[in-house]
């Protein structure tokens, strides 16, 4: 099956920078990964989410400490487990404390980098830990690409539920409550998928820039849409080529694939400034 998704790319793309496996498992990387930051952002951006959704940036640097603390075959699975807990923690306390959101969040999010530092830290071992900072994209492989697969699968159908009824929280909690909603319940589910999305792409991207990926896009493409169609396509569209463009001058300029791929969408997003 990858024999032949190369067969494809090489057919229709026969560009120097896929010449290689490792490029071409990249870019199928980001076919898979760059929509979901691009569909699920634009609900962190009506919503105003953006300090929320760093937060589990910083929430997924503790559980990779935690993963490998309690020795997990494979420290994703405690990275994944930790991060959903962290984000279901962060809305149940939001809903019911009377402190303000942003502090429960700062809380929460100043805890957990400290909690991942403090146990990364322990018997001098940080050093192996800081790629997760800036990610590596093109160390991307095969068994990695299946588990994008399965999350792409469940983000999308997740998203296809739940997309409605987040709407109608966003627009109006009240009035979603009245048709027999439940908002917390709502949000709990639209957390955990950023989460799935956070946790298992923070070692590709980064977690200094991994928030980027998930505004960015959105961002653009609300100076750009007229309607929620338009929206939704538009940060899709701007995501995806963010995502090519980035692989494509990070192996010119020989720079990190996650921080050139940021880059591009903030020069869309400046660009989508000046729409009249």
């Amino acid at each position: 099956m990858l024999d032949f998704c190369y067969g494809i790319i090489d057919l229709l793309l026969p560009f120097p920078w896929l010449g290689y496996n490792f490029m071409k498992n990249a870019f199928l990387a980001i076919l898979l990964v760059m929509p979901l930051f691009g569909l699920l952002g634009t609900m962190v951006v009506n919503n105003k989410m953006a300090f929320f959704s760093d937060s589990l940036g910083h929430g997924a640097f503790a559980g990779i400490a935690v993963g490998t603390l309690l020795g997990t075959a494979n420290p994703l699975i405690g990275l994944v487990l930790f991060s959903v807990v962290f984000a279901i923690a962060i809305i149940f306390i939001k809903d019911k404390s009377k402190a303000a959101t942003d502090t429960v969040i700062g809380v929460f999010s100043s805890t957990a980098i400290a909690l991942g530092i403090m146990m990364m830290s322990r018997g001098g071992s940080f050093n192996k830990y800081t790629g997760y900072l800036i990610g590596d994209l093109l160390s991307i492989k095969v068994s990695d690409l299946g588990v994008l697969i399965g999350v792409f699968i469940v983000i999308v159908t997740l998203w296809y539920f739940l997309f409605n009824k987040l709407l109608l929280i966003s627009v109006n909690t009240s009035l979603a409550s009245s048709r027999g909603l439940a908002p917390l319940r709502i949000e709990i589910c639209f957390a955990v998928a950023l989460a799935i999305i956070v946790a298992v792409s923070i070692q590709w991207v980064g977690l200094l820039i991994i928030n980027s990926m998930l505004v960015l896009p959105a961002a653009a493409a609300r100076n750009l849409a007229v309607n929620i169609r338009q929206y939704h396509c538009y940060a899709v569209g701007i995501a995806l080529l963010s995502g090519i463009l980035g692989l494509m001058l990070s192996y010119y300029l020989n720079t990190a694939t996650g921080a050139t791929i940021v880059i591009v969408a903030a020069f869309i997003f400046f660009l989508s400034l000046f729409k009249k």
